[in-house]
Order: C-alpha cells, then sequence, then structure tokens
C-alpha cells in the first residue's frame, strides 16, 4: 500500500511516499525543486526528518540549479518566436493558405502552414501533431537498438503529453509512452527515455537493480539525463 503525504523541513515543503521498499530515496525534481522522498513504510516522519536535514545543503544546490535554468515562456503562436526540435531553437514562421494544414524545417525556419484565422490553439495543435509524427518516426529506430540490448520487448509504445513525467510503463501490458515535449529535447534525451522505460520492464522500482541494468546497458545514462534536465524547460514542462 502507498501513502503519502506532506511536512515541512527548515521551510521547504517535503513530500513524503511510503510504500514497500527497502531503502530510503530522496529526489529534488524541476522545474521549481520539488522534494520528494520515498521510504519504506516501517520509517516514520522523525527519520524522514533527519534525512532531509542530513541533505539540505545538497537540496538547497538542486534547487538553485532548476531556479536557474532557462525556461520558455508561454509560447503565443506567432511568427518570430523560438520553438525548439531535437535539442535546436527554430524561429517560427505562420504561413496561412487555404491547404492542408502542416509543417515543414526550412534551414532554421519552422514553416507552419494553417488556414486564414487559425487561432493559438489550433496552430499550436498543428505543431503538436507533427512533433508526434517525428516521434513516432524516430521511436521504432530506437527499440530495434535497444530491445535487443535490454533482452525485452515492448508490446506497444505510445506518445502523449504528460506533465509529470518523461516517461511511463504499464508492466503488466508491457507497454511504454514517451512524453510528447521529448520531441523539442535532444535525441539521445529520448533514446534515455526509451532505454530508461524499457528497463523497467525488468525491475519496477528505481532501486539498486535498477541503475546496476542502467549502468549495464547505457553506461553514459547519467549524462543524458543531466542534459535532458538541462535543456530549456517549456512553461509546464517537469524533468525526470
Amino acid at each position: 500500500m502507498t501513502t503519502k503525504h506532506f511536512i515541512e523541513v527548515s521551510g521547504i515543503q517535503i513530500e513524503v511516499v511510503r510504500k514497500e521498499i527497502k531503502n530510503l530515496h530522496l529526489g529534488v525534481y524541476p522545474p521549481e525543486g520539488r522534494v520528494r522522498v520515498a521510504v519504506p513504510s516501517r520509517v516514520d516522519d522523525e527519520a524522514v526528518r533527519l534525512a532531509v536535514i542530513s541533505k539540505l545543503g545538497w537540496i538547497k544546490r538542486k534547487q538553485k540549479e532548476f531556479a536557474e535554468q532557462p525556461r520558455q515562456s508561454q509560447r503565443e503562436m506567432v511568427s518570430g518566436e523560438s520553438h525548439y526540435y531535437l535539442g535546436q531553437r527554430y524561429r517560427l514562421n505562420v504561413i496561412e493558405h487555404s491547404g492542408a494544414n502542416l509543417v515543414r524545417l526550412k534551414g532554421k525556419i519552422i514553416d507552419l502552414y494553417v488556414r486564414p484565422g487559425a487561432d493559438q490553439a489550433r496552430r499550436e495543435a498543428v505543431l503538436s501533431q507533427w512533433y508526434r509524427q517525428q516521434l513516432k518516426d524516430l521511436i521504432p529506430e530506437l527499440l530495434v537498438k535497444w530491445e535487443p540490448v535490454v533482452g525485452v520487448q515492448a508490446a506497444e509504445w505510445g506518445v502523449k503529453k504528460m506533465k509529470t513525467r518523461w516517461g511511463t510503463c504499464n508492466i503488466a501490458a508491457r507497454r511504454i509512452w514517451v512524453n510528447l515535449d521529448l520531441a523539442k529535447k535532444p535525441i539521445q534525451c529520448l533514446e534515455y527515455i526509451v532505454v530508461h522505460e524499457l528497463v523497467h520492464l525488468l525491475e519496477r522500482r528505481h532501486n539498486d537493480r535498477f541503475r546496476d541494468f542502467m549502468d549495464q546497458f547505457m553506461p553514459q545514462w547519467r549524462l543524458h539525463r543531466a542534459v535532458l534536465n538541462k535543456a530549456p524547460l517549456g512553461h509546464e514542462e517537469w524533468g525526470y
């Protein structure tokens, strides 16, 4: 059984998650430095408090890093603003025409063709659909590359917009999902998440066994994770 509640330590709100695990795990997550502690069910709040106090310096350094991380403001979907694709910045060029909605890359420009009068939401939907298709073209090649390495096979995979995770895995169904916003990040970030979720088919939790698998299959995974968490954030994006 998993339970969640919050405590406060030195002015920092701490999410405490109790579940059937063996060790305490403390994490600080972008974009705002949320602190989460996962602990075995038997560990009380005082032990959590002491663990957090022992790591206060590290927690504050991570929160400072996230606070200083570059962010995009809310996109208005107008010509001239910046958008990202596979970690590269492009300038948006909105073109109204009577044909089908479509997106084309031209040098460092994203040409967004939309019907006359298309509002911000419609323009964003067209660009999001293009991002989705790019990921659907890229992911099969990554699965062909990494499934034999990890020694597992995903029964299904998909792309969806997620606010709190870069990827997720339904172990029973052997189905993995990747976050639509990975289309904006460097390709090694997408590759890292694909491997991460495949490894969850071997180990459900983020424990030592999971990390050992990641070290074995993708020795530089921590570097890829760092690139992902340091890439410019959208106004709603999370880390992983």
